[in-house]
């Protein structure tokens, strides 16, 4: 019989950016630490806001559940993400390896971006099949009003770093930009940002799930993504949405957000 009881994974969930997602929590912490505080989160308000990577949970202990987790349908991806910011764990590359060693599905981290500047970072997400990169804004003082980063911050740095990250991965590298009433009006000027950057495809999201933030309308998303005309995109709107069935709905509503199986 399938274990259901997990401390570190979650789900599994459909996603529609990477089909049916595991969900994996290197923090797993009961607080939400995070690099910023972004107005949209499905998880609340960051209770510690931090950029000092450190280890939470043992590379070992993750790689034992995941082999724990049984399911009656292949899993797409093996998606590091949760109830923070997955590259404030210090060991992210270790676990990435450990889980390369003994699984065969692909690998993604969903990331915010904050911490690419960090050269040990980008050789950790080196690793990933994946990466989901965040980009809401298309300045510092916007970035501000809707992710709220920590104080030492730096936005140039951080669109620096995703064009290197960009040359030098030999997997998908996609961004992932999520709109709101704050960021809406800017579209042109992140599409402007985004092609100077060069992902392979580019996300264009807006909350659905239950959040402090209200979703734009498919009519709104639709004169956004024109502002992106000859760029890779795909719309939240435009993806079918499916469903599946999580082990533990209490802890996948805990990492994921106020988790529904629709």
């Amino acid at each position: 019989m399938a274990k259901t009881q997990f401390q570190y994974i979650y789900g599994p969930v459909y996603s529609w950016r990477l089909g049916l997602s595991l969900g994996i929590d290197p923090i797993a912490r009961p607080e939400k630490i995070c690099s910023m505080d972004c107005v949209y989160c499905q998880l609340g308000k960051t209770d510690q806001l931090t950029q000092e990577r450190r280890i939470f949970v043992a590379a070992q202990e993750i790689v034992d559940e995941v082999n724990a987790f049984e399911y009656p349908q292949p899993i797409d991806y093996l998606t590091f993400s949760g109830r923070g910011e997955p590259t404030l764990a210090k060991n992210l590359g270790e676990m990435i390896r450990a889980l390369r060693s003994c699984r065969q599905e692909k690998i993604a981290v969903i990331t915010n971006s904050t911490l690419l500047p960090d050269p040990q970072v980008r050789a950790d997400l080196f690793l990933a099949d994946c990466v989901l990169a965040k980009l809401d804004a298309c300045d510092a003082h916007i970035c501000g009003a809707v992710g709220a980063p920590c104080a030492d911050f730096r936005f140039d740095k951080m669109i620096e770093s995703m064009r290197i990250f960009k040359k030098e991965f030999h997997g998908k590298f996609a961004l992932q930009i999520m709109f709101v009433k704050e960021n809406k009006g800017c579209a042109a000027d992140i599409a402007a940002l985004a092609r100077t950057i060069g992902a392979d495809e580019i996300e264009l999201n807006t909350p659905l799930r239950p959040c402090a933030s209200v979703a734009l309308t498919p009519e709104e998303m639709n004169e956004i993504k024109d502002r992106f005309d000859g760029l890779p995109v795909t719309m939240v709107y435009e993806r079918q949405r499916r469903t599946a069935q999580a082990l533990d709905r209490e802890q996948t509503k805990k990492r994921h957000g106020q988790y529904t199986d629709s």
